[in-house]
């Protein structure tokens, strides 16, 4: 039986114009390739999950506008459960414009419209999918109040608690406390800390776990990923890929993260397993359009091995 997610956060649609370099202030840079994708990282990390196997439901709020409805198409495609999906007919829905340079590196801006009136109300309205599922998901492009309500909700009814805490932001103290395992890059991490954001990523991933964070993984980019548990350390370093865009990869691997965890991996094996997720999907354009299904990654991970990494 397929484990059960529950992903609480964002929906945007992402318009991408592919880049030779993202643009200075006040510079105009010709591009070349545009494509508009759905995204936001909440959405990300549910179909992320979904591809990967898991029986997802999604709580999240869009506009009343076509890019609204074209979402929740494409979600129910993906078998996502749309039942607490808010339509809401006072905002619209949230946009993202982004920029990819030919190295995948990318540049975004955000307007959240809709995502930015969801509501600890919203919340507790899916407190029976809560009550079932073995991992609760949280990002922070949604208001902290309501992620602050599904961190306190899932603790509640005895879900794991995995938090995202993207992009950079301050957190409620009670947020940290009640998190099993939390997934910020180093900046993310260095902001949630007060601290420096060159700080060493070990350092970081201590102070989080001396916050009370269950455990940390503080995402390094092309450098892997650092592994913080109970006075442990543990790097798993990335997989070498032909990089075409970077915009989804934290997405891809704490969605396929939650699926490790929630059918039962351990903490390193699962991480390992999000890792090739997050390779996986910098070989495509886009935010959801380049998620992996279970299938794509396992592909990867069977060409590692035979190839001796």
């Amino acid at each position: 039986m397929a484990c059960k997610i529950v992903v609480i956060g964002s929906s945007n649609t992402d318009m991408v114009v592919k880049t030779e370099r993202i643009p200075a202030p006040g510079e105009t840079v010709l591009g070349g390739e545009f494509v508009m994708v759905p995204g936001g990282k909440g959405a990300n990390q549910a179909v992320a999950a979904a591809r990967l196997g898991a029986d997802v439901t999604f709580v999240a709020r869009v506009g009343d506008d076509a890019f609204g409805r074209t979402a929740i198409q494409n979600f129910e495609r993906e078998g996502i459960n749309t039942s607490f999906i808010v339509t809401d007919p006072r905002a619209a829905s949230g946009i993202a414009l982004i920029i990819v340079d030919k190295n995948g590196e990318n540049s975004i801006a955000v307007a959240p419209g809709a995502n930015m009136r969801l509501t600890p109300d919203d919340v507790l309205k899916a407190r029976g999918a809560i009550e079932q599922a073995d991992i609760v998901v949280l990002q922070f492009e949604v208001p902290m109040e309501t992620v602050e309500a599904g961190v306190r909700l899932a603790k509640e009814c005895g879900a794991k608690v995995l938090v995202n805490p993207a992009p950079a932001a301050k957190a409620p103290p009670g947020i940290l406390p009640m998190t099993d395992v939390l997934t910020p890059n180093r900046i993310e991490a260095a902001t949630l800390l007060n601290s420096s954001r060159e700080e060493d990523p070990s350092r970081l991933a201590g102070e989080l776990l001396q916050s009370g964070v269950g455990a940390a993984i503080i995402t390094l980019g092309s450098d892997g990923v650092l592994i913080g548990q109970s006075g442990e350390r543990g790097w798993i370093p990335a997989v070498k890929v032909d990089a075409v865009d970077t915009t989804a990869a934290g997405d891809a691997f704490t969605g396929a993260l939650a699926v490790g965890l929630a059918d039962g991996s351990d903490l390193k094996s699962a991480a390992q397993f999000a890792v090739y997720a997050a390779a996986a999907s910098v070989t495509r354009m886009g935010a959801q359009s380049s998620l992996p299904t279970r299938e794509e990654v396992e592909k990867l991970i069977a060409k590692e091995l035979l190839e001796g990494h």
